[in-house]
């Protein structure tokens, strides 16, 4: 849990680092005026992705409830950072390293997403297990909630409207307009 709650307050540092790193590396073991072009290129974009996933990431309720990441997060996005650092220092393998963030950050962003609808739809199928439950409790109610008419059972059913309570009581209420 120590690694997933302090990858998830790194997620958001890096989201600034790692640009700038990419910077500072290029100044440090770079060259040439044509890489210059790119790095400009690259650097504003890796910022948008890494804020882009970070924020699909964060904006899970599991991972607000817990303030730690996923361990599928964890791995893609440990792996991703990583070859964005070692893109950073621009040696001979430096083009494969930039490659593979490349791939890394689609399937980063790919994973957010499926990780957000899927958390998403289990949180919809608790509440409805909770509604279902609820709603099974009601006074009047039998067979678990179901509302059945027919039984005697206090709700709609064949015959009823759903705003009859059961009860004999009428109240009529006559109003008159004069315009």
């Amino acid at each position: 849990m120590l690694l997933r709650r302090a990858l998830y307050r790194w997620q958001m540092v890096a989201v600034v680092v790692l640009p700038i790193w990419l910077a500072v590396g290029w100044a440090i073991f770079g060259g040439g005026g044509w890489g210059t072009l790119g790095l400009v290129l690259v650097v504003p974009i890796a910022f948008v992705v890494l804020g882009i996933v970070a924020l699909l990431t964060n904006v899970r309720p599991t991972v607000r409830h817990e303030r730690a990441l996923s361990w599928i997060d964890v791995g893609v996005l440990t792996a991703w950072q990583l070859s964005i650092i070692a893109t950073g220092f621009y040696g001979a393998s430096a083009t494969g390293f930039g490659v593979l963030a490349i791939l890394l950050g689609i399937a980063a962003f790919w994973v957010a997403v499926w990780q957000l609808v899927t958390d998403g739809a289990n949180r919809m199928k608790a509440s409805m297990a909770e509604f279902e439950r609820l709603a099974g409790e009601q006074p009047g109610s039998s067979n678990g909630g179901s509302t059945g008419g027919a039984q005697g059972t206090a709700g709609p059913g064949p015959g009823r409207p759903p705003f009859d309570d059961g009860s004999d009581d009428v109240i009529i209420i006559h109003e008159v307009r004069e315009d």
